[in-house]
């Protein structure tokens, strides 16, 4: 199987979520834990089933949702910092991988858009 940077780095970045994820339940933190989780997966989940996808357009509409959910996952690590749960190095560390993935998506889905 040949290499797709961006399966492969939403992955990392999963597992790295996944990672985050059980730091915050050690920390008794619940709820913010669950939806950084879970958009934080579904990344990667959303690009491999764009991977798959039966058409062009279907192709951008799954990687689309994929951008909306790092959308989201940028959201709860910017909520997980301000509230103290995790330090700026963590923060940073996250954000700058999930802007990797943003910048990455957004350049597929422009040139997928100008092929249709």
């Amino acid at each position: 199987m040949r290499p797709n940077i961006i399966l492969d780095k939403s992955k990392e970045y999963a597992l790295s979520i996944i990672d985050l994820y059980k730091y915050l339940i050690n920390k008794r933190e619940y709820v913010l834990s669950k939806q950084i989780l879970r958009s934080g997966t579904s990344i990667g989940a959303n690009a491999k089933e764009a991977s798959l996808a039966q058409s062009k357009r279907d192709f951008i509409a799954k990687l689309s949702i994929s951008l909306k959910e790092a959308g989201e996952t940028e959201y709860w690590l910017e909520l997980l910092y301000k509230s103290d749960y995790i330090n700026r190095n963590q923060f940073e560390n996250y954000y700058n991988a999930n802007e990797e993935i943003i910048r990455i998506i957004t350049t597929i889905l422009k040139t997928a858009k100008k092929n249709l």
